[in-house]
């Protein structure tokens, strides 16, 4: 069996356990039984909210929404989307992605069940508010908790699980969507039978995640002390200079006077709009083309599926050859080019190609969350400044989210030209 031996900073914490990470070998069964038992425990399961397909079921006229109410809706909720993720990605910093994800998801349980007893556009609208300041954290502070157990050539793949059950939880959303809204209810419409699923599936995720997530490797109960040795090993091999630091908020902006930050913050603004726009209005897109709410539902299935196959393969490409430049370049083409041909397209007189346009959009626009996001991950060594600058840069792509809900507003469908040439 080939041993790797491993070179450690003398100042690098010591482990609890016989093992000496300045001494210790990682052989490669010690290895694949560590990342095979983190993968088990920690790929958690991601609940999205149905507000996209559950507008296609009478949520604008229930709840009298004005003319652009539902964008409306999506500017605001975007807002503290993207401010609130540096502060949870400290607090997660300080007291563990254990405590503070866990903390998050209930909440936003909580709220995603209040969202089925507003009674009018306002108090659904307030109610979405509260919710984007308890939803912003927690990709990012996934994000960063990854990279505490996973090495620079693993990220990629993970993120890109993540990214996969959003993914999915949207589209077979309107697989359940087609069971939920033929439920004939006196008092229960179809959009509150989706909020209350989905709420109590996020409530009970974040109760177990109390009890199932470790602060980290050397606190995992499911980890033997051989693989904790060899976890603190590969990490500082690979991924970090220091592990298992406590917090230092001058470490945690140590890199905000590169000139690279910058860059960062340009390219973490300006990718996720296609993001966004998939994930927010492709039942929209959809129910433009003239299909019942049935059809809606179940034809925004489709297209998430192949965004999702597209985005494990693009991944497992991106971190096979260490490469995240252009397989990110790639995926903003196809989305690109799907929104050229829904732009230019009549499309309620092609309804073929406007459809295309739709599974084109898929498959480019969820790689870049993932991929970028391991990609500035993978080349900063200190766990403090990744926190930070996860959580920033995470906050700037939700943002993001504010130019797509202003500019896919009613008034612009079923084509949406001018909504597809802002994005270009």
């Amino acid at each position: 069996m080939q041993n790797l031996k491993v070179i450690v900073p003398e100042h690098a914490s010591k482990p609890e356990s016989d093992y000496d990470e300045r001494t210790a070998h990682i052989d490669r069964d010690a290895e694949r039984s560590y990342v095979r038992k983190v993968d088990w425990f920690l790929l958690p399961l991601i609940c999205t909210s149905n507000l996209a397909n559950a507008k296609t079921d009478g949520l604008e006229d229930d709840l009298n929404f004005p003319g652009n109410g539902y964008s409306l809706m999506i500017i605001l909720f975007y807002i503290p989307f993207g401010l609130c993720d540096l502060p949870w990605n400290l607090l997660i910093k300080r007291f563990s992605g254990r405590i503070m994800l866990s903390f998050m998801t209930v909440v936003w349980g909580i709220l995603s069940l209040c969202q089925c007893a507003a009674r009018d556009f306002g108090g659904l609208l307030a109610i979405r508010i509260i919710l984007g300041v308890f939803e912003a954290g927690f990709f990012a502070g996934a994000t960063f908790y990854f990279t505490l157990f996973y090495s620079r050539g693993e990220m990629g793949l993970r993120l890109s699980i993540l990214q996969t059950f959003a993914v999915l939880a949207s589209a077979f959303s309107g697989l359940i969507s087609y069971g939920v809204f033929r439920i004939d209810h006196p008092s229960v419409q179809g959009w509150q039978w989706l909020f209350i699923i989905e709420g109590s599936m996020t409530f009970l995720t974040g109760i177990i995640g109390f009890f199932w997530l470790p602060a980290g490797p050397q606190n995992a109960c499911f980890l033997n002390e051989r693989e904790k040795a060899a976890a603190n090993a590969r990490l500082l091999r690979d991924t970090s200079v220091h592990v298992e630091t406590s917090l230092d908020l001058k470490e945690c902006f140590r890199t905000w006077k590169d000139w690279k930050f910058p860059v960062w913050c340009i390219i973490t603004l300006t990718y996720p709009v296609a993001y966004a726009t998939a994930m927010n209005f492709f039942p929209l897109i959809v129910g433009r083309l003239g299909y019942s709410v049935v059809k809606t539902n179940l034809w925004t299935v489709a297209p998430n599926l192949v965004g999702a196959v597209v985005l494990l393969c693009v991944a497992i490409s991106s971190d096979y050859f260490r490469e995240r430049t252009f397989h990110i370049v790639f995926s903003l083409v196809l989305s690109l080019i799907g929104m050229l041909i829904l732009a230019a397209s009549n499309v309620t007189q092609h309804k073929g190609v406007a459809y295309f346009a739709c599974f084109l959009m898929a498959a480019g626009s969820y790689i870049p969350s993932c991929l970028v996001h391991a990609w500035h991950n993978n080349n900063n060594v200190h766990e403090n400044s990744r926190a930070a600058n996860t959580g920033f840069f995470v906050g700037l792509g939700n943002l993001a989210g504010v130019l797509s809900a202003a500019t896919f507003r009613t008034e612009y469908a079923p084509k949406w030209v001018l909504s597809s040439a802002l994005k270009q």
